[in-house]
């Protein structure tokens, strides 16, 4: 079974723990060329940053994608912790500042109470307590990686109906535009005529072989079957490539490419009105198209 389409836009999050702390994954994906991770996590958490690179690696090819990482810690992790230093050297300034205004010396709990004496710190893991903290923060990830990708398939579903609208109208345009071509050599050999005829009122007038022969050229600098052959085989590769689905949005953009350059053959060599039309018509429904597919992993 053919893994389903997948749009690059789409958001999770996940909230896990451990009992002593808690975390929050957030991820969140745009469009984007290739695969592009901007991964922020906070200090002492860097260790997580190279197999969260690798697994989403593993699951998404294309797109922008922001992983976001936030922590807390319980209140029986934090520790108070006196900096001796800084309370030795406040202490000796108040002592040394009291003598020389003759006033009391300063009392032991007033130094400690001034601000960055004494710090809350969170206490240290052992390396076992660490490891099992990463591992248990690490398979919240893959959780949330799994449901950005639920979230962006959800998505590419409905691209690709929207795609498939696009290359139905696609395929009813060159059918129109078929119907046209077949009337077109019998109207330009027409149009030859009445031209030739009043370029020559009142002259000789040309035999009908030559007015044929005339026809025919133009009949063949005109012929457009060949684009409409061609954009008929794209609309069949592009729905191929809608049932193979997994990533194929760069493919997909390039036949859309493909798609637009005979629809510009096609204008400039009409020579009818109502062809003309449908040609431009043909090139919007290509655009929008197109806008649809650059959303598609």
């Amino acid at each position: 079974m053919a893994a389903p389409l997948s749009s690059m836009t789409g958001f999770a999050r996940v909230d896990g723990g451990d009992g002593e702390m808690t975390w929050t994954w957030e991820l969140k994906s745009v469009n984007g060329k290739g695969l592009d991770l901007r991964c922020r996590l906070p200090g002492g958490w860097d260790a997580l940053e190279q197999p969260v690179r690798q697994k989403t690696a593993a699951r998404l090819k294309r797109g922008n994608l922001q992983v976001g990482f936030q922590y807390a810690s319980g209140q029986a992790r934090l520790r108070p912790r006196i900096d001796a230093e800084a309370f030795a050297e406040l202490y000796g300034q108040a002592v040394a500042l009291a003598q020389s205004m003759k006033l009391p010396r300063p009392e032991f709990e007033t130094i400690l109470s001034l601000r960055g004496v004494v710090e809350v710190a969170e206490e240290a893991d052992d390396p076992e307590t660490r490891e099992a903290r990463f591992a248990a923060a690490l398979a919240d990830f893959e959780r949330a990686l799994e449901l950005l990708a639920a979230d962006r398939e959800a998505e590419g579903r409905r691209l690709g109906a929207v795609v498939e609208g696009h290359l139905a109208e696609v395929e009813s345009l060159v059918g129109r535009a078929r119907d046209l071509a077949s009337t077109q050599p019998e109207a330009l050999r027409r149009r030859l005529h009445e031209q030739v005829a009043l370029l020559l009122e009142g002259g000789p007038a040309l035999s009908e072989d030559r007015l044929a022969q005339e026809a025919a050229l133009l009949a063949a600098k005109a012929d457009i079957r060949e684009e409409l052959d061609r954009l008929d085989g794209h609309v069949e590769a592009a729905r191929a490539l809608l049932a193979e689905g997994q990533a194929v949005g760069r493919r997909l953009d390039f036949l859309c490419q493909e798609f637009g350059r005979e629809a510009n053959t096609l204008c400039s060599k009409s020579g009818d009105l109502e062809l003309t039309r449908l040609g431009l018509d043909l090139k919007a429904t290509i655009d929008r198209l197109k806008e649809q597919v650059q959303n598609l992993e």
